[in-house]
């Protein structure tokens, strides 16, 4: 009898600890969304430090949440910790295999890395998804890939379709831009590219790439006046470094 009394209040103990470790687990959840959640906002203002102390945190409270590994990736992507990067990708993917932004994500690191065709695989594998909400960045950064190959029937092929799926990412234009000037297409070139301005005036790599179709057309006046502007929209960048150093170079051709 006593016995039944020791084994009736063990079962009771361990059915309040399993419903008391259930309530924490949940309570652990929903803590770390919402650290999360601050954490994606500093991602979105490129406070990527700030991210990835706040996402790290929520790692801490619960580590089986896809969609924080998918944005730990691209917090160490974008400190330059490639390969914290990839396994956080990875690591999301495994959690959920269907996630087509880390899929996506993972393309694009090994895209930094240079493996094109690695980022290839990935990049088709994320596009070939149908519920991808989103298909025009895998669509896009297979015409970068292809693009940084070579292949430019290919990349020209896959920046179409990222137009065609989402006509106001103007992103695809300019890559079209870069695609018809290594292919000596150069008013195409210039229709994509002044396509992209006028939706996006402010849109300085696309007066960049204008102002290198202009010049190979040796129509000099406009190639420095794109040139100009790209260094006036984006001044002590990279590309308004590009931009004086180009103009330097026409104003031995242009008086």
């Amino acid at each position: 009898m006593k016995s039944n009394k020791i084994i009736w209040a063990m079962s009771i103990f361990f059915i309040l600890s399993a419903v008391s470790c259930a309530g924490n687990l949940e309570l652990r959840k929903r803590q770390s969304k919402a650290i999360r959640k601050v954490g994606e906002v500093y991602l979105k203002q490129e406070n990527y430090t700030a991210a990835l102390r706040e996402l790290l945190e929520a790692e801490q409270l619960y580590s089986k949440d896809h969609f924080l590994h998918n944005d730990l990736g691209i917090a160490y992507r974008k400190k330059g910790f490639v390969e914290k990067a990839i396994y956080h990708f990875e690591k999301a993917i495994e959690l959920k295999p269907d996630y087509t932004p880390a899929i996506n994500n993972l393309g694009t690191v090994y895209f930094d890395k240079k493996d094109y065709d690695a980022a290839i695989a990935y990049f088709k594998k994320a596009s070939e998804k149908i519920l991808y909400a989103t298909p025009y960045y895998a669509f896009y950064n297979l015409g970068k890939a292809y693009y940084e190959k070579k292949e430019y029937g290919l990349s020209e092929k896959y920046y179409m379709k990222a137009v065609d799926s989402e006509p106001k990412f103007l992103d695809p234009l300019v890559g079209l831009g870069r695609v018809y000037i290594a292919t000596g297409k150069i008013s195409d070139a210039i229709s994509a590219l002044t396509s992209a301005i006028k939706q996006y005036p402010q849109y300085a790599r696309a007066y960049f790439y204008l102002g290198q179709a202009y010049t190979v057309i040796k129509d000099y006046k406009r190639a420095l006046l794109a040139y100009q502007k790209a260094f006036e929209i984006e001044p002590n960048t990279p590309l308004s470094r590009d931009s004086e150093q180009e103009m330097k170079k026409l104003k031995n051709h242009y008086k």
